[in-house]
């Protein structure tokens, strides 16, 4: 197993201990947590551009490594719901959308067929990221009781409930846009896979 593959593997093993950190009562736990987000979220950084520089190009690469960043996103998606932060429903809309477009792309790359993709699902997928370091961190930084004593307003204000949630509508709708703009843009992909089945 290549370097790459081996960095994809961690970020697995790293997501359920994320995880159960993260939403657990202790506020050292949640701090260690993210750091370990941080660290996992280098390893899907480190081992694309390992795979590219080096030509590291595996099938099991080309499988894990989308399903790997789809879990762990995930993962931190499904904490904040279990912490009362975000809704259910938004995060199964997104979590559904993604798997659904990572399974269509794992599928095109195993069998070597063209998978259209769109630039905007690299912002819908920024925009994700980015949402999920800012929850992360600001509210393990509220568990901090030195910063939260000199900066309980601030943190008040950019954890606030109705906020998030607009933010998180907000891409929600956009993740569900790009899923149905994977589809239009792969119908032909899409009837391959249907006409396979009814075999």
């Amino acid at each position: 197993m290549v370097l790459p593959n081996q960095l994809t593997t961690l970020r697995i093993i790293l997501t359920p201990i994320f995880f159960f950190l993260f939403i657990s009562d202790d506020p050292l736990l949640k701090q260690i947590a993210l750091v370990i987000y941080f660290v996992a979220a280098i390893t899907d950084w480190y081992d694309g551009w390992l795979a590219r520089k080096f030509n590291y190009i595996t099938n099991w690469g080309k499988f894990m490594d989308p399903l790997a960043d789809k879990i762990l996103t995930s993962a931190a998606f499904l904490a904040f719901v279990i912490l009362g932060v975000l809704d259910l429903w938004m995060v199964i809309i997104i979590i559904l959308r993604d798997f659904y477009v990572t399974g269509l792309r794992i599928y095109a790359d195993i069998q070597e067929k063209s998978f259209i993709t769109s630039k905007l699902a690299k912002v819908k997928t920024f925009s994700q990221m980015i949402f999920i370091f800012y929850l992360l961190i600001v509210f393990t930084l509220k568990t901090v009781p030195f910063l939260y004593s000199n900066f309980g307003n601030t943190f008040d204000i950019l954890t606030n409930r109705t906020l998030i949630y607009y933010v998180m509508l907000v891409i929600t709708v956009f993740t569900f846009y790009t899923g149905v703009t994977y589809t239009l843009n792969n119908k032909k992909l899409l009837k391959q896979i249907l006409n396979y089945e009814s075999k």
